[in-house]
C-alpha cells in the first residue's frame, strides 16, 4: 500500500512539473521506447497487428502510459505520432502527451502500451488540435486479430486501438483520456519553428538520427 501510494504521489508530482521540459536526452530515450514498442507487436505473429492493417494506416500513434490507482486514478503517459505523407513515406515523429483522470474505489497499477491506428485522413488531422480523445472526436474501435483481418480486409472505422496491457497486443478496450501534441518540444528537438502541418506532411524539417531508426521500422512494416 506504501508503495501505491508512493507511485501516485509521484505521477502526481509529474502531471504537476510538466512545464519543466525533459532534456533532449530524455526525448531521444522516449523515441527508443515507441520503437521498441513497434517491435514487440512482431514477436507473436498470431498477435500481431496484421500487415494488410498497418498497409492501410494513414497515421499512427505509439503511447506509453502507467496508471497508478489508489481511489484516486492516473493514467499519464507519453508517445509520439507519425503520418503517411502524400508520397508514401512516413512522417518524422512529432511528440504528445496522454493523460486521464478517474474517481471512485480501486487501487493497483500498471504499464500500458498502446498503438493507435489513424485509418482516414480525417482521423490525423485531429493532431492539429491543442488536445482531442478517440472515440470523441473520432470513432474508435478495437483492432482485428490476424484471423479476422485475413477474412475482410476492409477497415471502416477512423481509429483502430492496439495494446498489450494484458501481455500481448490484442483489440483493445477502447477508452482513451486526452491526447495533446507537444509542439513546442518537437520544434525544439527538430531545430525548427514550423507547426505541425509542415512537421508532420512536408519535407522541410530534416529527421534527427535519434529520430531515423523508428521512421525506418515503421515504413518497413507498413509496405
Amino acid at each position: 500500500m506504501k508503495r501505491l501510494l508512493f507511485a501516485a504521489v509521484a505521477l502526481l508530482s509529474a502531471c504537476a512539473a510538466r512545464a519543466v521540459e525533459p532534456e533532449r536526452t530524455e526525448f531521444a530515450n522516449r523515441l527508443q521506447t515507441c520503437e521498441a514498442i513497434m517491435q514487440d507487436t512482431t514477436l507473436y505473429p498470431d498477435q500481431a497487428i496484421p500487415s494488410a492493417v498497418l498497409r492501410q494506416a494513414k497515421g499512427l500513434l505509439i503511447v506509453n502510459q502507467v496508471q497508478v490507482s489508489l481511489v484516486l486514478g492516473i493514467k499519464d503517459g507519453w508517445g509520439v505520432a507519425m503520418v503517411r505523407k502524400p508520397n508514401g513515406q512516413w512522417s518524422l515523429p512529432a511528440f504528445i502527451e496522454a493523460s486521464e483522470l478517474s474517481f471512485g474505489l480501486q487501487a493497483g497499477g500498471k504499464s500500458i502500451e498502446t498503438i493507435y491506428l489513424l485509418m482516414d485522413d480525417a482521423s490525423t488531422h485531429l493532431l492539429f488540435k491543442s488536445r482531442f480523445k478517440f472515440g470523441v472526436d473520432a470513432k474508435a474501435v478495437a483492432g482485428p486479430a490476424a484471423a479476422e483481418a485475413e477474412r475482410s480486409t476492409k477497415v471502416f472505422s477512423q481509429v483502430l486501438v492496439y495494446s498489450n496491457v494484458k501481455g500481448f497486443y490484442a483489440g483493445a478496450t477502447v477508452k482513451t483520456g486526452t491526447i495533446s501534441p507537444l509542439i513546442g518540444a518537437t520544434q525544439k528537438f527538430y531545430g525548427t519553428h514550423y507547426d505541425l502541418p509542415e512537421l508532420l506532411f512536408s519535407d522541410w524539417v530534416k529527421p534527427q538520427p535519434e529520430a531515423q531508426s523508428l521512421m525506418n521500422l515503421v515504413q518497413k512494416m507498413t509496405q
